[in-house]
């Protein structure tokens, strides 16, 4: 079996499993107590906290520990807004941060705060002008991901950094894809991270908030961790996170270049490989072990079955999954393709012949689930120049795949109309047409759902 599923959570490194064991007999008593225990508990504690906060580029005083990285940004996100509220009560983040920091925003916006959402290239990243341009004089704070969980492009955080610190204005840096490979440079202000994505034990987030940041925690607090993550300390887990970050981060350099080269083959080689087929994120800013294509006609929640079948953990960014009818939140952002989604997210020590074994896989893979699907005859209407296509109550991949079989129905420069009230239509029809070179002319209400309507140009 072959796990490239890296960005959801990384197998434990051996480091965090010796420290891990080692600390259970030594980290169990209360680091808070003056006696022996207590304080062998807090020397473990202390120096995992150092050694954190070298990895990071911090002050160890500026780092604290919490239970997980979605809580880090959750306390980050609402302590550094409470802490400027008499500046003002407007948010500005990207319009593909993590759920946890656009789950934060909506809270903030439900209490009666104003959140600017950030538009984003087709490549996935913001561009510094337009952190530039939404700053105001009541900017309490802004949010930017290190680099983007689902398509792996990294963000101009150090630029947009600066122009935050030169308006005033704090900026929270979601660092959790990024930072075992490396410290997020620039002058950013408070910064969040989460230790399963390095291979770390799960439980266990990072929180650093520079000196001179005002910071009002929320919510009950108690004396543990300069007060912003109330709760007596996992220390063993807390251990074995640091450790883990320190060894990840000596491998770093060369292990980088050679994932680069895998994930860089994977690009290159799919479109050869699989027809239909858009590979989305930047080509070059990215992490080095992130992949992500989209496959036309193809349904996402079979495509994974389909791999996981035959020995590929791989994940998902599409519409067609159990858990959602609606697309990727970043996928929709960028405005690219995103059915038959899959994110290929290489661990460190991954085989070159895994990723060869994944490739011959993969076009025997998409093709079953294509034939699988078939496509519905679809429902179309003539009318002068006109096709109408009925794919009312059909899900992703459906309406498309109605669409691609009738454009050549229609002389060119004639139309065709999509009936659909699937969401993921909104989305997928003006990506179809862009890989297809054929115009699309918009979206129309309709009786039921809305109609999409294509010209055909070639």
């Amino acid at each position: 079996m072959s796990y490239f599923d890296a960005a959801s959570a990384v197998p434990l490194h051996p480091v965090a499993r010796q420290a891990l064991l080692a600390s259970i007999d030594e980290g169990w008593a209360d680091p808070a107590r003056l006696y022996r225990e207590g304080r062998r508990a807090r020397m473990l504690i202390d120096a995992a906290r150092e050694a954190a906060a070298e990895a990071v580029g911090c002050r160890a005083d500026e780092l604290v520990f919490t239970s997980s990285g979605t809580r880090a940004v959750h306390s980050g996100v609402a302590g550094a807004l409470a802490g400027r509220r008499r500046v003002g009560r407007h948010l500005i983040v990207s319009s593909v941060e993590h759920s946890s920091v656009l789950h934060s925003a909506e809270v903030f916006e439900a209490d009666g705060g104003v959140v600017t959402r950030v538009p984003v290239l087709r490549s996935g990243a913001v561009t510094v002008e337009s952190y530039e341009e939404t700053l105001r004089s009541d900017t309490a704070l802004a949010c930017l991901q290190s680099a983007n969980h689902e398509v792996g492009t990294e963000q101009p955080v150090a630029a947009v950094a600066e122009v935050c610190r030169e308006a005033g204005v704090p900026l929270l840096v979601d660092a959790a894809q990024s930072l075992g490979w490396g410290p997020v440079e620039g002058p950013w202000s408070l910064l969040t991270a989460s230790a399963h994505k390095w291979g770390g034990p799960s439980g266990v987030g990072l929180l650093v908030v520079r000196k001179g940041v005002r910071f009002a925690p929320r919510g009950p607090v108690d004396e543990r961790e300069s007060g912003r993550a109330a709760g007596f300390e996992n220390i063993p887990a807390i251990v074995a996170a640091a450790a883990s970050l320190r060894a990840v981060r000596a491998e770093a350099v060369a292990e980088a270049v050679r994932l680069r080269e895998l994930t860089e083959r994977i690009r290159a080689r799919v479109p050869d490989l699989v027809p239909d087929v858009e590979v989305v994120g930047d080509p070059e800013r990215r992490l080095p072990g992130v992949v992500t294509f989209s496959c036309l006609y193809v349904d996402g929640e079979t495509l994974l079955h389909e791999l996981d079948r035959a020995g590929f953990s791989v994940s998902s960014g599409s519409s067609c999954t159990s858990s959602t009818l609606t697309p990727s939140h970043v996928l929709k952002a960028m405005g690219v393709l995103s059915e038959g989604n899959v994110r290929v997210s290489l661990p460190p020590g991954t085989a070159e012949e895994d990723v060869e074994r994944f490739l011959a896989v993969l076009p025997g893979a998409v093709a079953g689930v294509r034939e699988k699907l078939g496509a519905p005859a679809p429902t179309a209407v003539v009318r002068e120049h006109e096709l109408v296509v009925d794919s009312l109550g059909k899900l992703c991949p459906i309406p498309v795949i109605e669409l691609a079989k009738v454009i050549g129905d229609v002389p060119v420069g004639g139309t065709v109309r999509v009936l659909s009230d699937d969401e993921a239509a909104r989305l997928d029809i003006p990506a179809w047409c862009a890989m297809r070179g054929q115009e699309y002319m918009g979206e129309e209400p309709a009786d039921r759902g809305s109609a999409y309507v294509v010209r055909r140009l070639v």
